[in-house]
């Protein structure tokens, strides 16, 4: 047997294992038990959020034995079949390769012919945005009126590209960014079962890098088990991905709020010649100066957890200018440099004071009379 990778292995067989998105899991189970089957829906979300997983565990719901029904038996070899793309009444299509209209007035003409072995024939067209404006409108008339037995579901990571028509005529749910915490709580689920040794850190440092995604978290994962075999710590994630440890993090943070330039500096250049990530790194320091803002906040304008008290107002410029460094340091022609200036301006920028605040601290200066 070849070896499969965690993503596969861990895909879910049943609707309460897809994690994160138990919002759309509700909406579709109540739908699947009131008898309220819309006949098109579009998933639409980032990669590796359950789009593909959540389109098959519906299928199987609709088509399994004794279907609809919100838990259909993981063993008959129906439900088997549709989770494996293999079921002929489950058509599962990519988008990006099948976007002519001849292959879209193809579908149109095949599903009006009856299921052959279930309930409903149901297209599951991933990436769909990828159709072309002919293909799109080819499928308009069907996807309106549909025969009774078929159903569609789309799913594309953006949106604006599928014609309002489409959409109009679809149920869409949102599939949002998976959260760190739901991520590394399921990590952990999967290494006790892989019995795999993994530090808190090292999962915090692998959800970061899943951006949101569990599909990515688990490839991750897996790379990380051969890199390491059975313990990964936190210092293996950074050797793999070039990551910046926390505490580096939180260093240069408390450098930029007391102005250090010189430390400042050499943190950057010794970054650069270790090869970091350096856009990431960027984007890990603008999460602990958000910390440090929403401190300064809870304590009524000010905050001292970055090693100086800095206001509100000093938080946010440093943000802005972290922000607006972003695009030069991804895509400059040299990353260090403009990773240097990004910080350096930070540091500027939280030295300078609005005009308004001036105007007000001299507002509020005593009146001092001029001797005669």
């Amino acid at each position: 047997m070849s070896y499969q990778v965690i993503a596969r292995r861990w895909r879910p067989q049943q609707f309460d294992q897809l994690v994160g998105q138990e919002h759309i899991v509700r909406t579709l189970c109540n739908a699947i038990r009131s008898k309220r089957i819309a006949h098109a829906y579009l998933f639409v979300g980032p990669r590796g959020t359950g789009k593909t997983s959540m389109a098959r565990l519906f299928a199987k719901a609709l088509n399994g034995e004794g279907g609809p029904r919100i838990d259909p038996d993981n063993n008959s070899p129906l439900c088997q079949s549709i989770m494996a793309g293999d079921c002929m009444d489950v058509i599962e299509i990519d988008g990006a390769s099948n976007n002519s209209v001849d292959q879209v007035r193809d579908i149109r003409e095949n599903c009006q012919y009856s299921p052959a072995q279930c309930l409903f024939k149901i297209y599951i067209i991933d990436e769909v945005h990828m159709l072309s404006t002919q293909a799109f409108n080819a499928l308009l008339k069907t996807l309106e009126e549909p025969p009774p037995h078929v159903k569609f579901i789309f799913a594309t990571t953006e949106s604006h590209k599928v014609l309002p028509t489409i959409v109009s005529r679809c149920q869409r749910f949102e599939f949002r960014a998976i959260s760190n915490d739901v991520i590394v709580s399921q990590l952990k689920k999967i290494a006790l079962a892989e019995g795999i040794q993994v530090s808190e850190d090292a999962m915090q440092s692998v959800a970061q890098l899943a951006n949101g995604g569990m599909r990515d978290a688990q490839s991750i994962l897996d790379q990380l088990i051969s890199f390491c075999g059975q313990s990964i710590e936190e210092k293996n994630v950074i050797e793999v991905y070039g990551l910046v440890a926390r505490a580096d993090i939180e260093n240069l943070g408390r450098l930029i709020a007391n102005a250090d330039y010189q430390g400042v500096l050499q943190c950057a250049e010794e970054w650069g010649s270790r090869g970091c990530d350096l856009f990431r790194a960027l984007e890990n320091l603008q999460d602990f100066f958000r910390k440090g803002l929403m401190d300064a906040i809870k304590k009524g304008g000010s905050s001292d957890t970055l090693g100086k008290n800095l206001t509100t107002e000093s938080l946010m410029r440093i943000l802005e200018a972290l922000r607006e460094g972003e695009s030069k340091v991804k895509t400059g022609l040299s990353a260090a440099v403009n990773f240097e200036l990004v910080l350096l301006q930070a540091i500027e920028r939280s030295q300078s004071r609005a005009i308004d605040t001036l105007i007000k601290a001299v507002a509020q200066l005593p009146n001092q009379k001029k001797s005669p």
